[in-house]
């Protein structure tokens, strides 16, 4: 008997962009989905992380995902909800609210724990997927983000998070192998950057061990499916069955063409490989698009009013807008005054105006920008090498990077 459910990931409920709140759209990708739970009625519906944008998130945005959960259950009450923890979650946080989530047939996996003998406790993260009748379709195998105080130092094979990451997918690998009927399909749900997958700008670096990206080979050949969070493309990773099912709305403008979907997948272990699995991308309706002007500074007003038209009356609707201008000479100081006047009225949010000119001397582009988003960490150690004179290479960028995993490890383990 096949196995059916959902990928998904990557949600960042109570996401801010540039100062403007997402909850409308993420409001309408939840009603969208539940259409898709009524109709195709899933085993499980898979989230593979990053379920908020934050760690401490509102409670407009924990709202958001307890009425989803509820509203699930109501439309498939026999259909499993999985959940891990991302680099963006607090684990802890998303475990505190397990005795609610039982009574939606819903599991959150935010930490990784040890026995009282200082071993993996490797029953927790592996769970089974029922089919209506309570029979064991598939072993999850779930996995979050992981972090290096809780899996280094159990043994003389972990030693480093290298190590340690290495070892946790033997065990764990192992011992599902172990359990599972010939009947019984393994998927292995993970939050990390795989080698190979295509970032964009809005995600988060993720470095364990001066390493940020996990090779393919931890996944052995034994496992059906690899359900991927943290890159926000939908992509397959060197094989069809290791996949991101990416974000479910734009995070950045580095996004705007993505096909931002979730994954339906079935899978049959009885079947030969060619019928054995089943993939199919749902394709989530965007709500709010986000568009980029590209022109030169002397065809830009008529590009801008050359947008289409058409008063959207509530705000949080409307469209985001990216403007970037080339120019040989200075902008007039007027110049925002002049595209906010051009814009088609009530339709349009603008974001940010970038000015891009070529320097001759080295045929190198620079770009200036009026951005009101809130800087990041990486943003201002950037700038502040670039104000010193200096250009940091890899290794002060992964030196950077590591500091700041510690720093937010350290403010994840303080949660309560």
């Amino acid at each position: 008997m096949a196995v059916h459910f959902l990928h998904t990931s990557d949600w960042h409920l109570g996401q801010f962009f540039h100062n403007h709140d997402r909850e409308f759209e993420h409001r309408h990708f939840l009603s969208w989905l539940l259409e898709q739970i009524k109709q195709k009625q899933p085993n499980a519906l898979l989230i593979a992380g990053d379920i908020f944008d934050v760690i401490n998130p509102s409670s407009s945005a924990q709202k958001q995902l307890y009425q989803f959960l509820t509203s699930a259950h109501t439309l498939a009450p026999h259909m499993q909800t999985l959940m891990i923890a991302g680099n963006h979650d607090s684990g802890y946080r998303i475990e505190q609210v397990e005795p609610f989530l039982a009574k939606f047939n819903a599991r959150a996996i935010g930490v990784i724990s040890r026995k009282e003998n200082n071993q993996l406790d490797l029953d927790r993260l592996m769970v089974p997927i029922y089919s209506p009748e309570q029979k064991i379709l598939a072993w999850c195998l779930a996995l979050p983000y992981l972090r290096s105080a809780e899996i280094t130092g159990l043994n003389e094979h972990t030693s480093s998070n290298q190590s340690a990451i290495a070892y946790l997918h033997r065990q764990l690998i192992a011992e599902a192998k172990a359990r599972k009927q010939p009947d019984q399909a393994l998927i292995l749900m993970s939050h990390a950057h795989m080698q190979g997958g295509e970032t964009s700008d809005s995600e988060r670096p993720i470095v364990v061990g001066h390493e940020e990206a996990l090779s393919t080979a931890l996944f052995e050949d034994g496992i059906d499916y690899v359900a991927l969070g943290h890159l926000h493309k939908p992509q397959k990773v060197g094989q069809e069955h290791i996949r991101y099912s990416g974000s479910p709305i734009p995070l950045s403008f580095s996004e705007l063409n993505y096909k931002h979907q979730v994954v339906e997948v079935r899978i049959d272990p009885m079947q030969s490989d060619e019928q054995r699995f089943q993939y199919e991308p749902l394709i989530i309706p965007r709500t709010v698009d986000l568009l980029r002007i590209r022109a030169d500074l002397n065809d830009l007003i008529d590009q801008v009013k050359a947008l289409p038209n058409g008063e959207i009356e509530q705000l949080f609707a409307r469209h985001f807008l990216e403007i970037e201008y080339t120019t040989t000479a200075p902008p007039p100081v007027d110049l925002r005054q002049q595209i906010e006047q051009a814009l088609p009225p009530n339709r349009y949010r603008l974001l940010r105006i970038s000015r891009i000119y070529q320097q001759v001397a080295d045929s190198s582009m620079h770009i200036s920008k009026i951005d009101l988003a809130p800087p990041t960490p990486e943003s201002l150690f950037g700038n502040l090498w670039e104000k010193m004179g200096y250009d940091p290479d890899d290794s002060v960028k992964r030196d950077f990077l590591q500091l700041l995993h510690e720093a937010q490890q350290d403010i994840d383990v303080q949660q309560p």
